[in-house]
């Protein structure tokens, strides 16, 4: 799939997406994911169900407590995969945001006392980060809310400028290391809860013309030009949903500019298959179908997924892409507040319930 499209479409003829729907990614063993992002990072199971399409494996999502798009991570289980690796056209790492620095801080001590390594906190000007990585490889950061994007230029003209990252750029790394939390942090706290998506970073092969796209199909704008801080030299741009003074919540994907690269990213465990922007109902999504098809982008037919209607578009540089649905929702059949109790299976599949189960693994 790609695009004919080499230009900026008008921004009052693009639809504009809210933000992420939900990224999905590829785990090997659904229940040390189960173990890893519910138990140890506190993120609410909303869904237990199938990929539909291979009813063998769990599909599992993951979200806040009422599912809403922008916290949603979701989960393939592809039990004899290979491990992947991030490249040209996938996911480098997902962000998650937390609060301030001091919550940032429990997760330190909370992942490290469980065994996971963590490099930070990294002061990246925009935001403060800590680095680690799930059971599968998958790159994760938690993100501060702030200070935001509004620091080095003014917040109704962002996206102007090029810009030295506003850090300092030879940090105190033994200071890092030994920057944690005093006390052991047994469980999650509120004032630690994981926000949904603060960002989403990707690689392509070709800047300016990924820019385009993304502005022309999605309709999200350029909200920073800068440099990877741990470079120096390599351009990481950031688009976001914005209207000329404030920046939408869940909805910044910045991409590394390794222009040329042939370095592909490969499918498999601890790797991103897909990312979702979210479309208000099936109308808003029509229209979108219709408008990618007018830009010459090779879009899917309409898809049923129980909890959303989905179409799926490429990159050029080859990144999956799916424009979801918000209605009708999660609790559609479970109601808020048992969410992800029970084994979901869409009316299709539910007369082969028994064969289904039989061929997964338990979950606890």
């Amino acid at each position: 799939m790609g695009t004919r499209s080499e230009g900026t479409t008008d921004q009052m003829t693009t639809p504009t997406s809210k933000g992420f729907h939900h990224i999905t990614m590829v785990s090997s063993d659904a229940q040390r994911t189960l173990a890893f992002y519910r138990d140890l990072l506190g993120i609410q199971l909303i869904k237990k169900t199938i990929n539909f399409d291979d009813p063998g494996a769990y599909h599992l999502y993951f979200g806040n407590a009422e599912g809403m798009p922008g916290t949603i991570l979701t989960f393939f289980e592809w039990p004899h995969t290979r491990r992947g690796h991030w490249g040209v056209g996938g996911v480098h790492h997902l962000a998650l945001e937390v609060r301030n620095t001091e919550a940032q801080l429990k997760w330190k001590r909370r992942l490290e006392d469980e065994g996971v390594p963590v490099n930070g906190p990294i002061d990246r000007g925009y935001f403060t980060s800590l680095y680690f990585a799930d059971p599968d490889g998958q790159i994760l950061e938690i993100a501060t809310a702030g200070p935001g994007y509004a620091i080095d230029e003014p917040a109704e003209a962002l996206g102007q400028s090029l810009l030295l990252p506003p850090v300092d750029p030879t940090p105190d790394e033994k200071a890092i290391r030994l920057l944690t939390y005093p006390e052991p942090v047994l469980e999650v706290a509120d004032d630690m809860r994981l926000n949904g998506i603060h960002h989403i970073t990707g690689i392509t092969d070709d800047l300016r013309k990924a820019g385009d796209f993304y502005e022309a199909t999605i309709g999200l704008r350029l909200v920073k030009k800068t440099y990877n801080q741990d470079d120096g030299k390599t351009l990481h741009y950031f688009w976001a949903s914005y209207d000329g003074h404030t920046v939408t919540p869940h909805s910044s994907f910045t991409l590394f500019g390794w222009d040329g690269s042939t370095f592909l990213a490969k499918p498999g465990g601890g790797q991103t298959h897909h990312i979702a922007f979210r479309a208000k109902d099936e109308e808003e999504q029509a229209a979108w179908r219709e408008h990618l098809l007018s830009l010459g982008v090779e879009v899917s037919h309409v898809m049923d997924r129980g909890y959303f209607r989905s179409i799926y578009f490429r990159a050029p540089d080859g990144m999956l892409l799916e424009i979801a649905t918000d209605v009708p929702g999660f609790s559609i059949d479970e109601p808020t507040d048992r969410l992800g109790s029970d084994l979901k299976l869409p009316d299709w599949l539910e007369g082969k319930r028994v064969e289904i189960e039989g061929m997964l693994t338990p979950l606890s």
